[in-house]
């Protein structure tokens, strides 16, 4: 499997409208803080807008939902791992991303048998706080040897200095949130990111 070399994260189906247009073509949705019936409109929303425009969308976290609404990709932290259904998403036909900080992780996550490992944070990030040090670009070379042909997505305090070198050091995806949705304008930093990462 290849994945988009930019991988977009939003918080919210309402970026995608704006952001699709400027060439995304992989997305994730990660919505928190809201009731069951507000992620499933969200999710729905997100899935017909990714249709319109061609691109692929990865449902954060809530794969009961990815299934009943006919998406075909989640990605999955460590904890929501540990609870998930691994085969049932299978027999749905869900591919599946999954979050590794350590080696333990990574030995999990790979026993799942993954459509890509993601690792983070390559850099200091502000999106949330996290007990693991930045990993160092020399982590994502360890990793992409050890992953092998599996894609691998580096993420967390991505810009587009660093992007190059993430890359170079054998991501094959760059995932990006506070880059494209903190920067005064969202749409022309989105464009930016599809164009430096093609």
């Amino acid at each position: 499997m290849k994945l988009d070399p930019f991988y977009l994260i939003v918080d919210r189906a309402s970026w995608l409208p704006r952001l699709l247009p400027q060439g995304v073509k992989l997305v994730q949705l990660r919505a928190k803080e809201m009731n069951e019936a507000e992620l499933r409109r969200e999710i729905a929303t997100a899935r017909e807008v990714c249709a319109r425009f061609g691109a692929q969308l990865i449902v954060n976290d809530y794969w009961k939902l990815a299934i009943e609404l006919g998406c075909d990709f989640v990605h999955l932290g460590q904890e929501d791992l540990a609870e998930a259904d691994v085969p049932a998403m299978r027999r749905a036909g869900l591919k599946l991303g999954i979050s590794t900080h350590d080696e333990a992780e990574l030995e999990a996550a790979l026993l799942a048998g993954p459509d890509y490992i993601a690792l983070g944070p390559v850099y200091p990030t502000i999106l949330k706080k996290m007990r693991w040090a930045p990993q160092g670009v020399e982590r994502v070379r360890q990793w992409k040897a050890r992953i092998g042909d599996l894609p691998l997505v580096g993420i967390g305090g991505l810009n587009l200095d660093r992007a190059a070198g993430v890359r170079q050091a054998g991501a094959d995806s760059l995932a990006v949130v506070t880059d494209v949705l903190l920067n005064d304008n969202p749409e022309a930093r989105a464009r930016e990111w599809v164009l430096a990462t093609r």
